[in-house]
């Protein structure tokens, strides 16, 4: 029998890590996400599944903790929002130097700075163009409801696991605080040690048993040996792209005008797609479900059809670099955004399409 649920983003989110197998869940509150810990504490996972789940006393701590779990192979998650995950990000580069998989989740809040506790999408450039030091990607995917806050948690811990990377949910405030239906999907069952191995390979520490030491580390300190691993690191992410792209579109098949948008902005921007084809405007909108990979072809594609492209989102400006990069000057490409954690409107949408490219 289904599930189904009235629920908070955040929540669902937090059930959804309990029933996809987590191993151990490891954050600090900060809001608006905070309801993912605090929904942890109130479920006791650990009587339902084993897993644990431990405030550390700093985001810094959080992600170190993360750090080791991953290292034994087990399914390990930490969440937090825009301040926070910028504390992680030295963890989060040594995670990805090192190959471990994990799940990072940021429910994204206005800045810089402390900024807002208000919604925002000003952290696409930190996550999706690594955000720490070094060459590496985090695969980011981009949830536009609560059904996909819940979603999307099994699914990427079955992406981090596949390519060994740490994979990041990228929300923001608006998605985290609202409630909406979702159907939780069934529980998964926790896997041992030897399970781990048979599944995902012998990589992880889980205690030698006769063989060859594991070693876990992002340090290589021969130049040339970097360099062969910062390459293998980028065929993972070709092989990303070639296999693990997602993205949507919506009306656009006779579409004359293009939206690109992602999160809340993709759902505010359905009805400026509603509201212009209502005025004989022919709108569509391509919603990129990953980040990264970068839905680039499929955007390539669409401008040879429309006669212009508007990137809608809660910034100044970031993914518009993306997509005017995608559609290599074809058409003309603008952008539309509110920032400081305000909120843009279909109408205000309308308008700026209209004033920018028509």
């Amino acid at each position: 029998m289904s599930d189904i649920r009235l629920m908070k983003g955040n929540e669902a989110l937090a059930e959804a890590a309990i029933r996809a197998g987590a191993d151990a869940y490891f954050g600090y509150p900060i809001t608006p996400q905070s309801e993912v810990i605090e929904y942890l504490m109130v479920e006791r996972p650990e009587e339902r599944t084993g897993m644990v789940v431990l405030q550390a006393e700093s985001e810094v701590a959080a992600i170190n903790m993360l750090y080791g779990a991953a290292s034994s192979g087990k399914r390990v998650l930490t969440s937090s929002s825009s301040p926070g995950i910028s504390l992680k990000l030295e963890g989060i580069s040594y995670m990805a130097g090192a190959e471990l998989p994990a799940v990072i989740v940021n429910v994204v809040r206005g800045g810089p700075g402390l900024g807002t506790i208000q919604p925002s999408q000003a952290d696409y450039f930190q996550a999706v163009k690594g955000g720490g030091h070094g060459d590496y990607k985090l695969y980011v995917l981009a949830p536009s409801s609560v059904q996909e806050m819940s979603d999307f948690v099994d699914d990427a811990f079955e992406i981090a696991f596949k390519y060994r990377n740490p994979v990041l949910i990228l929300s923001d405030g608006l998605i985290g605080q609202m409630m909406e239906r979702v159907e939780l999907r069934e529980q998964k069952v926790r896997l041992t040690d030897e399970e781990i191995i048979d599944k995902y390979g012998s990589w992880a520490l889980t205690g030698k048993k006769g063989r060859k030491q594991n070693v876990i580390t992002s340090l290589h300190l021969e130049a040339e040996q970097m360099e062969s691993q910062v390459r293998g690191l980028f065929k993972k992410y070709e092989q990303m792209e070639a296999e693990d792209m997602r993205y949507e579109t919506f009306q656009c098949e006779d579409a004359e005008y293009l939206i690109v948008a992602y999160g809340s902005s993709a759902r505010i921007a359905q009805k400026t797609v509603e509201l212009g084809r209502a005025k004989g405007i022919k709108i569509g909108l391509l919603r990129p479900i990953t980040l990264y990979p970068f839905p680039k072809k499929p955007l390539f594609d669409l401008a040879d059809q429309v006669k212009g492209v508007l990137s809608v989102e809660m910034n100044m400006g970031q993914m518009v670099e993306d997509v005017r990069l995608a559609v290599e000057h074809k058409v003309p490409v603008e952008h539309f955004g509110r920032t400081g954690g305000v909120i843009h409107t279909p109408e205000q949408i309308l308008e700026a399409l209209e004033q920018k490219l028509i």
